[in-house]
Order: C-alpha cells, then sequence, then structure tokens
C-alpha cells in the first residue's frame, strides 16, 4: 500500500514538471508533445484561483449530476474496469464539489446527425460536450444556440485553472462574434498529418539509404516491393484514402494550406505565401493534378493494391502490416508513432525480423509544408441546456487540471489498468489484461487532454518519435484560419455537388482506375467541378475572408 501511495505522489510530482515537448500517452490515441506554442507566461488573464479552495463561495450544497457528451461506443469487455474507475472517480468529485460525471456516448455509426439532434433536443440530457470546430460542427452549433456563452467572469470562477492556463490569444480562436464558447484542448500536441508508414529496411535494401523522402521514393520503394516479396500486397487499401491522398500531393507539391470545415475534400484554402487569397488546387494546379494522375495509374499498373481496390471493403492493412503482410500503411503520424514501436505486443514484425524499422514519409515533406492542428480540433463546450453550467465547468476544471482525477479519468485505476516504472514511464502492471483492463481512452477525453500531467508510455520508440516531431517543429506554421467561422447557407447545395463530383472522380484518379489519359480524366474532373459552382463558392469564401481579414 505505501508503495503504491509512493508511486502515485512521485508520479504526481514528476509529471507536473514535464514539458510540453515530451509527453504523450498510448497509441495512435495520443502522441509524443511538441512545441504546442500554448504557454506563456501571461496565461489566461493572469488570474489564478487559489489552489487550496478556488470554490469557497460557491453553493455546492445540492448534490448534481453531470452528463458529459462524446463521441465513441460504450465500454464492453473493459466495462467493469471503466465502471470501477468512475465509482473511484465520482467519490472524489462528491467530495470535492459535490457532483457526480456520467458519460454519454455517441456511437460511431450516424454520430454527427445523432450527436447533432441530441444537442437540438435543449432538453437538459448533457452539460459538458466533446466538439470539433473541423469534424463536429462546433461553429454551426455555436451559431445555432446549442453552446451557452461562456463570459470571462464565468471562466474565471468556475473553471480557474483552464482560464489561467490558456493564454488570451486562445481565448479569442475560441469566440464566435466576439464570445467565448468552447474551452479549447491547447496543451496536448499532437500530429495528425497523413503519411505513409513503410518499411524502412526494405527501403534501404531498395537503395533509398535515407529512406522515402518523396512520392517519387515511394514509386520505388513500391517497384521493389513487388520485385523482390511478390507475395506481398504493397498497400491493400480499401480505396477510402482517395481524399488524403490527392491532399497528400498538393501539400507535397505546392504550399496550400487547407481551410478546416468547408468540406471532406479540403478544397479551399490559400498558401503559406499569401494566406488570405482562397483559391481552389484542384482548379488551379492542373499541371501538378496531371502528374499525380499518371503516378497513380502507374501504382495501379504495378499491383500497389488489389485490382478491385475500389470494392475492397474488408482491408485489415493496419493489422497485416503489423505482422508483415503488406509493405505501407496510409494514416497520420500519431498512427506512425503505434506502428514504429518495437515493444508494442502487436507489432510482430520487430519479432519476426531483427532488422525490422517502420519509416513515416509525411505529406508536404519535399515542400517543407507542414501546419499544426487547429486547437479546436478538441474543445469543451456546455450545453446551453445543462441545468447546471457552473457545476459543470467546475467538473471539466478539475478533471483537465487535477494530477490524481486526469491520470484516473485518462488511465484508470493505477495498479490494475497502468502503473509507472523505476523512470517514471507508464507500463502495464503484473496481471494486466488487456483485453478486459486496458480503459486508457474509453471516456475520449479529446477535448482537455494535458500534456503537463500526461505520463510517456514506455512501449513507444521516442528516439524515432522525437526526431520526427523535431523536424516537424521546425518547419510547422500554426493553423492561420482558426477564427474563420464560413457561412454556407449560400453555398451549401454548391458544396454538397461538389462532394459529389469530388468522391466520384478522386476515387478513380487516386488509384488509376479511370479510361483514357491523365489529361483527359482531369479536365473532365475540373469541367464538372466548374459546372457544379466551384468557382462561386470560391469567391463567397474570398468575400468572406475580406471581411474577417482585411
Amino acid at each position: 500500500m505505501k508503495k503504491k501511495l509512493l508511486a502515485v505522489l512521485l508520479t504526481a510530482a514528476m509529471v507536473m514538471g514535464l514539458a510540453a515537448c515530451g509527453s504523450g500517452s498510448s497509441g495512435s490515441n495520443s502522441a509524443p508533445a511538441a512545441d504546442s506554442g500554448s504557454k506563456t507566461e501571461e496565461a489566461g488573464s493572469g488570474n489564478a484561483a487559489s489552489s487550496d479552495d478556488p470554490w469557497a463561495d460557491v453553493d455546492t450544497s445540492e448534490h448534481v449530476v453531470i452528463s458529459y457528451m462524446t463521441t465513441g461506443d460504450a465500454p464492453t469487455q473493459t466495462k467493469e474496469r471503466y465502471e470501477e474507475m468512475m465509482a473511484q472517480l465520482n467519490e472524489k468529485l462528491t467530495e470535492k464539489v459535490n457532483a457526480e460525471l456520467e458519460i454519454y456516448f455517441i456511437p460511431w455509426t450516424d454520430y454527427l446527425s445523432n450527436y447533432n439532434l441530441t444537442l437540438a433536443r435543449m432538453d437538459g440530457t448533457v452539460d459538458l460536450v466533446g466538439t470539433a470546430s473541423d469534424w463536429l460542427d462546433a461553429w454551426p452549433n455555436a451559431k445555432n444556440g446549442a453552446f451557452l456563452e461562456l463570459s470571462e467572469e464565468m471562466l474565471q470562477k468556475y473553471a480557474p485553472k483552464t482560464w489561467a492556463s490558456v493564454p488570451a490569444e486562445n481565448w479569442d480562436l475560441c469566440k464566435y462574434n466576439g464570445d467565448i464558447y468552447l474551452m479549447p484542448e491547447d496543451n496536448y500536441a499532437q500530429w495528425t498529418n497523413h503519411g505513409f508508414a513503410y518499411r524502412l529496411d526494405w527501403a534501404k535494401e531498395a537503395g533509398l539509404n535515407d529512406g522515402v523522402k518523396s512520392w517519387e521514393d515511394m514509386t520505388t520503394y513500391f517497384h521493389y516491393i513487388r520485385e523482390a516479396y511478390p507475395d506481398i500486397i504493397p498497400w491493400d487499401s480499401d480505396a477510402t484514402q482517395y481524399g488524403q491522398m490527392s491532399g497528400g500531393w498538393i501539400s507535397s507539391h505546392s504550399d496550400y494550406v487547407s481551410i478546416d470545415g468547408i468540406n471532406a475534400g479540403a478544397m479551399w484554402g490559400g498558401k503559406r505565401s499569401d494566406l488570405y487569397t482562397v483559391y481552389c488546387p484542384y482548379m488551379t494546379d492542373t499541371d501538378s493534378l496531371v502528374e499525380y494522375a499518371k503516378m497513380m495509374k502507374e501504382w495501379d499498373e504495378m499491383g500497389v493494391w488489389r485490382t478491385d481496390v475500389l470494392n475492397n471493403t474488408s482491408s485489415t492493412n493496419r493489422d497485416d502490416f503489423r505482422v508483415g503482410k503488406v509493405a505501407a500503411e496510409q494514416h497520420h503520424t500519431q498512427t506512425w508513432t503505434d506502428l514504429c514501436s518495437p515493444q508494442r505486443p502487436s507489432n510482430t514484425i520487430f519479432q519476426d525480423d531483427d532488422d525490422a524499422e517502420v519509416g513515416f514519409f509525411y505529406f508536404g515533406e519535399e515542400t517543407g509544408n507542414v501546419t499544426a492542428l487547429s486547437i479546436t480540433h478538441g474543445a469543451m463546450a456546455v450545453s446551453a441546456g445543462s441545468a447546471h453550467p457552473e457545476r459543470a465547468l467546475m467538473v471539466y476544471d478539475l478533471i483537465r487540471n487535477d494530477p490524481e482525477l486526469y491520470m484516473l479519468f485518462n488511465y484508470g485505476i493505477q495498479g490494475v489498468s497502468w502503473d509507472v516504472n523505476d523512470e517514471g514511464m507508464k507500463i502495464t502492471p503484473e496481471g494486466y489484461n488487456a483485453d478486459t483492463d486496458n480503459i486508457a481512452g474509453t471516456v475520449n477525453f479529446w477535448w482537455g487532454r494535458n500534456d503537463d500531467l500526461e505520463i510517456k508510455d514506455a512501449t513507444l520508440n521516442w528516439d524515432a518519435i522525437d526526431k520526427l516531431y523535431a523536424e516537424y517543429d521546425k518547419i510547422k506554421i500554426e493553423y492561420p484560419y482558426g477564427q474563420f467561422v464560413p457561412d454556407v447557407t449560400e453555398i451549401d447545395a454548391y458544396i454538397s455537388n461538389i462532394n459529389e463530383i469530388f468522391e466520384n472522380y478522386m476515387k478513380q484518379i487516386s488509384y488509376g482506375k479511370y479510361n483514357g489519359t491523365a489529361e483527359e480524366i482531369v479536365a473532365e474532373f475540373q469541367s464538372a467541378l466548374e459546372a457544379a459552382g466551384v468557382n462561386e463558392v470560391t469567391a463567397e469564401l474570398q468575400r468572406q475572408f475580406d471581411e474577417l481579414y482585411k
């Protein structure tokens, strides 16, 4: 008992001193921190509350239950451990603010529709709402009155540690029409930029001694795999990555910076050299798009993917990569941090082959074109229908900032679901069963993770991860359009038609499954976009940009 208590105290003391550039939790749902830029000496208003009892003058005599809505499926196999964690959490929340927390899960099936419908009811079903500006309609919901306006005074009083830790400029990025609606996950650095994880050892066999550094290198790598390992499908894609592929090509061959939240294809944006002139690269970068179509036809003909790729709905490519059955996995950087780590039990390639290495070719590598994730990619809001908004803020402030509650909520019970080793890194305890005991990430707290309290996972390959993240830090720009809330009222019908055209043509182009020449399919694609109103959308977005930025 004394040993566990000492471990908790040592862990709390240690993680409070972790710099933002050195932490991360587990696997593909978290990553080691790069410099998030969220720590300044002038954080928030500077009005940090007393750490002893910030709510001494708040009436908490009424016991309340706060409902936290998050996207994701409720736990099944790990339900028992989840319930044990929630029982301990609520005991501590009751002690501190006389409140309990319950989680309202929005399952992934039709998640956005169900999420918005639940919010629209405004019946007190939920209090805290996990949201995002780029994938969970944060700004439309703020505009439609689903979220509560959070005054500075309210935040200072009921979420004092959060208020004090968020810089004033970051609060500005959480405003709509001058009012704060969101509390940003701005002290948790993560990289969700996409690229290819690949076998670095096989790339070296192919003569790419420095690894894959360009799309041309990727082509060379795939050619080698087809020749040297004929039984391996280089990339067993399920054909859903067509937009990530084309967007990755554009990032690698220009200084394009996309605007989040317009459409799934990220088809509008500016340039690093001219951020506030809106354009659609699919209409302007014709020669580059033709070269992309040609390369994808080459990949198709050499057999990078299955011949029936457009109908391949049963791909297990990522799991197959872990065991050496495929040569590449296209996803974001945080997934690579998992795949490149020999200590991960599922990555058997490292046990089967002593020479195995996993590299990462990130989109934009050739041009140094990397944009940091928006700080409102994850954010917490308070439902306008909440019956207890003040207590909801207090609960959030505790879970985000109190070391004991943070670790309990995000990792589970220490000694059961996680522990620390002598170096202070997170490990699994003796007797741990991954199927039933692993509740890290179960609560999907993607709206308040905190690098000051994260513990490095001992199973991750930190040498490789830190090296790549240092490279990102040197070339990144901060997401420049955080305060842009597009009004799509007049152009929504155009965007809907453009989305259909993009999906139809880009599947053909990105997987080389088109008839005729590359020039012909690109011209046909652009003609369809023009007829659907792509230029009208560009003009309207520019008009809105001019109002906001000029």
